[in-house]
């Protein structure tokens, strides 16, 4: 034992196992380091590697043979779905990539400094700020929780016994799909599914009918076996940029009817409309739970594209037929992503705000998902004494106010604030010419991130 590290590891109580350098006390994985030493790998940002060995790793790294054949295909651009840094909330239909200096995303712990470094009075004035605009634009959002007869063989669980199968999980599948069924984007007649397909020029018998789908950050594909399972989609896009396994594609591929193409790629570089199966391919976008910007990324991915190209490319039937999106991890937004700068700017919101407001995100989920949250919304805050704090002798500020508050208030403004970022996106959509709504398509029982955004192109539904 002699030989071993001296690093202790507070979880699993004891010292860590591996064998220490001969100099020194501890392991590779634990020996002190210089920060200044070691940099981010430029084919990986993910690790890190010695700077005086980067010349070297960038020849090996596992990752180069895949970015190499990233690179190679012609729908990745880089950053083309990035957005802008800058604060001016201009058109961001010609978004330029992103510069070195805006590369760097905005941690959580640089989120909490900067909103902990904030007097007690601008924390109360933006608290306010924050229940003025909720109470103002957050009024029309319903529950929508759907249970679509097509669905009935995954909820009764009348599919192959190989798929896993976890209850929360499908029922808000199937209730993503409810809602696309309840604006008229899938169709069911008669209790038998309709899906019309396509022509060889891109048209279909039924304006009605959706002849593919591109499900973005679709993981292991399980919404999209649903949606195959249950409506006969034929064309599949799985857009996913990490690898995994026990992944859907093998029952999908089974389908012999089912045309699939998994796109490993991160949406930020995805070039929609240089996906060559895809064009002149009417479509519907879908995803579920999709992690902060990822959100913001995919709808740049399909409007910003869809509305530069209208005019030229509308009789092709190159377009979006409609979406839904499961938001999620709202904590993990970025300005320089976030798809409706100009709304916030509008409401009297700064960069720095934005990011506190995501922060605040967070505090939503802290309480217990297995209880009910349902009257969160009806709540509210009680925070006008805070001012009067500041005064007191050894009061520790706004870290020492958000530490001492309730649970529950904090869960009620991390609510606010999710519902006040997707209420920005829900106008961009608008904005776009889209008929869109954002709804609770789930319980808080089930999943206390239960916003959905829908829409259809009206004209073409």
């Amino acid at each position: 034992m002699e030989n071993r590290c001296s690093f202790w590891l507070p979880k699993k109580k004891r010292f860590c196992a591996n064998f220490r350098f001969n100099d020194s006390m501890f392991c590779g994985n634990h020996n002190t380091r210089s920060d200044a030493e070691w940099v981010p790998c430029p084919i990986d940002p993910s690790h890190t590697v010695l700077s005086e060995n980067l010349e070297g790793h960038m020849k090996r790294c596992p990752l180069l043979k895949q970015a190499q054949s990233l690179s190679s295909q012609p729908f990745f651009q880089k950053g083309i779905n990035g957005g802008k840094d800058d604060e001016d909330g201009g058109d961001e239909k010609g978004a330029m990539v992103p510069t070195l200096a805006s590369l760097e995303n905005t941690t959580s712990v640089m989120k909490r400094n900067a909103v902990y470094s904030m007097s007690v009075t601008e924390f109360s004035k933006l608290i306010n700020k924050i229940q003025s605009i909720h109470s103002s634009i957050c009024n029309d959002i319903r529950d929508s929780h759907k249970v679509p007869e097509a669905c009935d063989m995954w909820i009764k669980r009348e599919v192959d016994r190989k798929l896993p199968f976890q209850e929360k999980h499908v029922v808000q599948q199937a209730s993503i799909l409810g809602n696309l069924e309840e604006i008229g984007i899938l169709k069911t007649s008669s209790g038998n599914v309709v899906m019309e397909q396509c022509d060889s020029d891109g048209s279909s018998g039924d304006d009605n009918g959706v002849p593919a789908v591109v499900e973005f950050g679709a993981g292991r594909g399980y919404l999209t076996q649903m949606l195959a399972d249950c409506y006969g989609i034929k064309k599949v896009f799985l857009v996913e940029r990490k690898s995994y396994k026990l992944k859907a594609d093998r029952t999908l591929r089974q389908k012999e009817s089912l045309i699939l193409e998994r796109l490993r790629i991160d949406i930020e570089d995805l070039n929609l409309k240089a996906v060559e199966s895809l064009q002149g391919v009417p479509y519907l976008a879908i995803g579920k739970h999709l992690c902060g910007p990822a959100t913001d990324l995919s709808l740049r991915c399909c409007l910003a594209a869809q509305s530069s190209q209208d005019d030229a490319v509308q009789g092709s039937g190159h377009y979006l037929r409609g979406l839904a999106i499961a938001t999620c991890c709202h904590h993990l937004c970025q300005w320089k992503h976030y798809i409706n700068k100009k709304y916030f700017i509008n409401l009297g919101i700064t960069k720095e705000e934005f990011h506190a407001i995501t922060w605040f995100t967070s505090w939503a989920v802290d309480a217990d998902h297995g209880s009910d949250l349902s009257d969160i919304a009806g709540c509210t805050l009680h925070l006008q004494s805070i001012e009067k704090k500041e005064c007191v002798e050894d009061f520790g500020g706004v870290a020492e106010i958000v530490q001492n508050m309730e649970a529950t208030e904090r869960a009620v403004l991390g609510f606010m604030c999710k519902e006040i970022i997707d209420m920005g996106r829900l106008m961009w959509v608008k904005e776009q010419g889209l008929e869109s709504q954002l709804v609770k398509y789930v319980p808080p029982t089930i999943s206390p991130e239960n916003h959905l955004l829908i829409a259809r192109h009206a004209n073409h539904l």
